[in-house]
């Protein structure tokens, strides 16, 4: 079943401004997006003049990030447990005294509350916040799913994953996923939701119009981010304890191969015809290129601690972050050249592209 795309909430947030078509390409589509941690900001780098242009302040520790589908709006999550006294955006059709019921009777959270966590929504025109939206615990990793219907969090604190929905505001699910888990991406039918848990070595599967997890696939270890191939049939997770990506057949659940990367493998991307594996080494300050037809391994020394990894949809191009700098490489797919060094406010996490 096709899910509309309706953000009616976010249109009227624009109501009356006129922003033309190229302006909207512009917004998104020639830039990255880049949350800067502690720096409580998201870095806006133009991928055209390869500068930092802007940055979208007011944020707190955000980790994780995503563009709508047509790219007007990013969804960045923060890591930090939210301030109870912030006023968060009332969800649709609650009114004032539920809402404040919700949260003890005087809009605080009660003491079992304490671990709630925000999702930012910006503009990607103005680089401004328009709205704030409460989920369960604090985010790690974020999803938009490609109907643009629904942000997914996932909650390392919380054992699960929520899912809110973009166009009330509201969460509509909360789904039980395992420990710690970590990175959540979206199968290309828009039926499946996988969750990676690093607490105990396991890929939930998740049914996107029943909200429960379908099965859980288990490939031991500590696992962490994930890509999957353009065909969906193989997902590609990185685990961080045995310094390898483990390619994993969906059709049978199993483990169809697996990588060596190095000391603490983080990143990991494909090609955007889905032909080469790219995954980071922090710990052993590499950038590592696999062909997956014939498992050719060629790396670079990317010091110190390369870390986040995005692959650019239109030409390839690799963007990576440090974990122990403020900066930003571009690198070329094929020499595996650094081509520029941009320098960022404060080290840089999920960064979100727009699609192509």
């Amino acid at each position: 079943m096709k899910r509309k795309s309706i953000l009616p909430w976010l249109n009227s947030m624009v109501a009356g401004v006129m922003m033309g078509a190229s302006i909207t390409a512009m917004a998104s589509g020639n830039h990255a997006f880049v949350p800067m941690g502690l720096a409580d900001a998201v870095g806006v780098i133009d991928l055209e003049s390869y500068q930092m242009t802007a940055t979208i302040p007011d944020t707190i520790n955000t980790h994780g990030s995503a563009l709508t589908p047509d790219g007007k709006y990013l969804v960045a999550g923060s890591l930090t447990p939210r301030d109870t006294e912030e006023n968060v955006s009332r969800p649709e059709g609650m009114t004032e005294d539920e809402h404040a019921a919700h949260h003890g009777g005087s809009g605080k959270a009660p003491a079992d509350e304490q671990s709630t966590g925000l999702l930012y929504v910006v503009d990607t025109t103005t680089h401004s916040i328009v709205r704030k939206l409460e989920v369960p615990s604090p985010v790690h990793h974020v999803l938009v799913t490609a109907d643009g219907r629904y942000a997914v969090s996932t909650h390392p604190m919380g054992g699960g994953i929520s899912i809110v929905s973009l166009n009330s505001g509201q969460v509509v699910a909360t789904v039980a996923t395992g420990p710690a888990p970590n990175y959540v991406t979206e199968t290309e039918d828009g039926q499946s939701l996988l969750v990676s848990n690093t607490g105990n070595g396991t890929v939930s599967e998740i049914d996107t119009q029943n909200w429960f997890v379908e099965r859980n696939m288990r490939i031991g270890g500590s696992l962490g981010h994930m890509v999957l191939s353009p065909d969906n049939d193989r997902l590609y997770v990185n685990d961080d304890s045995a310094g390898r990506v483990v390619a994993l057949d969906l059709s049978t659940g199993t483990v169809a191969g697996e990588y060596t990367v190095g000391k603490a493998p983080h990143g990991v991307g494909l090609s955007p015809e889905g032909q080469t594996l790219y995954a980071t080494s922090q710990g052993d300050d590499r950038l590592v290129r696999i062909t997956l037809d014939d498992g050719t391994r060629q790396s670079i020394d990317l010091p110190p601690a390369p870390y986040h990894l995005a692959v650019a949809p239109t030409d390839g191009r690799l963007l990576v972050t440090s974990s122990e700098e403020s900066k930003l490489w571009v690198i070329d797919p094929i020499t595996l050249n650094i081509q520029h060094d941009i320098p960022l406010n404060g080290i840089g996490h999920q960064i979100s592209l727009a699609p192509r």
